[in-house]
């Protein structure tokens, strides 16, 4: 076993984009980094693959934080960092977030116009007009509040302390709003159980958790931002992004390195050290970052029983089942849009598969397929202990992928007559393919908050180990690209002031 001293002040394991924000923004700083990936491209579920001409988000697919800073505020944040770094990332706006196909014949697009969409709601309800409009008035008094702050670490005293100071009337309003749920203000205002249930799939398609369980500080994050910085799409899909921060990271002097899976964090008397690779060198730091779940960093990680995480600890946020499909161009008629949500019953939309995301990405850029055709990427929720008594690549494996596949493409043809015919190519992810290809404990995609847990008490970026930080999905604020985003600045931000080269403001 060889041994490497000091490779670089901070260590990132794994390049989901919360630890590539920060190793980023730190390299920017004059903070030596070095990044160790488990596969040989960065992004983690934001990222591409290729097949036969098509190239496929992995995941992500609705982006927030490229807006424009006179409309968007300090939430802009991808915006923000790209400028810093000094590197260009293209996009598409998008007029549509999400066009949600729901029960009963309710069928509402989300448009890029708040008036718009508000009205389109009240023409469903129009006795929950006054309601709807408070309701989300809520979400935009959150937006409006976070847009004139800085974002920084809620563990950085001096950070909370000139924020204060400059902003004290809307800190405290911050901090009175932190302790609410999205669900329980919405009940304040709106009494139709049809339009709650919208309400709910709100909520449910980005956090996976209905209303009630959703703090409303992230509901005002990606509900109200998507009126003013709006949805836009990365040109080249969603690997753009990674792509975009390995640049900015490289461009400054750090290091990324591919094919290289850490598989232990060293600990010596309560402080990280460095980690261990699965070929057993090791690499030393001033400091380690970890992209990995709370689950992975100190179950498998982390091998000091006293650190151990109970799993019940949070809920587990699910894992999925995905379809990427190549399909001819026809399937898709003029007009439609995008980004799709289908709940088939109120009942089970909640219920492991049974709501459907679908994305046609190349409506917006189809330089993602062959000529003639699209792509389409639509995917349910599922469970690892659903698959894992099939033994990976057998005949029951790959005939419980196809039978899946069949009844999630016959659900979608509901808006998408044909769709089966028209398939070309088809590349199945079950939840063992997260689980394995990400390095994720059960294909989870982070801890989520139990009901009556406020967002303060999400996961921050310090831990119980000195020196070892983290970033992604199992820290504030959570799930989704943007999320993750804002996890890594103030990871960043964090380490940045410990090191003595604090961050300057994302202009």
């Amino acid at each position: 076993m060889s041994s490497i001293n000091e490779s670089a002040d901070v260590i990132v394991i794994g390049s989901g984009i919360g630890g590539l924000t920060a190793a980023a923004l730190l390299q920017e700083r004059g903070i030596s980094t070095l990044v160790f990936e488990k596969n040989r491209y960065p992004g983690g579920s934001c990222s591409s693959f290729q097949r036969e001409g098509y190239r496929f988000d992995a995941g992500a697919s609705v982006f927030y934080g490229f807006g424009d800073n006179s409309t968007s505020g300090t939430l802009n944040l991808h915006t923000r960092i790209f400028r810093k770094l000094g590197v260009e990332v293209r996009t598409i706006p998008d007029p549509i977030q999400i066009h949600y196909h729901l029960p009963n014949g309710f069928s509402v697009p989300v448009y890029y116009d708040q008036h718009t969409f508000l009205d389109t709601l009240i023409a469903r309800f129009p006795h929950e007009a006054e309601g709807i409009k408070s309701f989300y008035r809520e979400l935009t008094e959150v937006y409006e509040i976070l847009s004139s702050m800085p974002a920084g670490s809620l563990e950085d005293v001096s950070h909370l302390l000139s924020v204060g100071i400059a902003n004290p009337l809307n800190t405290f309003a911050l901090a009175l709003k932190s302790f609410r749920s999205m669900g329980k203000t919405a009940r304040r205002y709106i009494h139709d159980e049809e339009l709650l249930h919208f309400i709910d799939i709100e909520a449910y398609s980005w956090a996976v958790q209905d209303a009630v369980a959703t703090p409303l500080v992230n509901a005002g994050i990606c509900l109200a931002d998507r009126h003013f910085g709006g949805i836009n799409y990365p040109v080249g899909g969603s690997g753009a992004i990674p792509e975009a921060l390995c640049k900015g990271i490289e461009k400054f002097g750090g290091r990324i390195r591919y094919q290289s899976e850490v598989t232990e964090i060293l600990v010596d008397n309560g402080e990280a050290r460095g980690v261990r690779l699965a070929d057993g060198t090791e690499y030393y730091a001033k400091a380690v970052i970890s992209n990995a779940t709370v689950w992975d960093t100190f179950n498998r990680l982390i091998t000091d029983e006293r650190y151990r995480v109970d799993e019940k600890k949070f809920l587990r946020a699910t894992s999925w089942f995905q379809l990427f499909l190549g399909v001819d161009a026809s399937v898709i008629p003029e007009g439609f849009h995008v980004h799709h949500i289908l709940v088939d019953d109120w009942k089970s939309y909640n219920k492991t598969g049974g709501t459907i995301y679908f994305s046609a990405p190349t409506i917006l850029d189809p330089s993602l397929a062959p000529p003639g055709k699209h792509i389409v990427h639509a995917f349910v929720t599922g469970e690892v202990d659903e698959w894992q008594h099939l033994e990976r690549g057998s005949s029951s494996y790959l005939a419980a992928k196809e039978a899946l596949a069949a009844t999630v493409i016959s659900r979608t043809e509901r808006i998408l007559p044909g769709l089966s015919k028209a398939v070309e190519l088809k590349v199945l992810a079950t939840p063992l393919t997260h689980e394995r290809y990400l390095n994720r404990f059960k294909g989870s995609y982070g801890p989520l908050l139990k009901s009556g847990q406020n967002i303060l008490q999400k996961p921050q970026n310090t831990t119980p180990i000195k020196n070892l930080f983290a970033a992604g999905d199992s820290t504030f604020p959570g799930q989704g690209v943007i999320a993750v985003t804002y996890s890594g600045v103030s990871c960043a931000s964090y380490i940045a002031r410990k090191f003595g080269k604090p961050l300057d403001e994302l202009l």
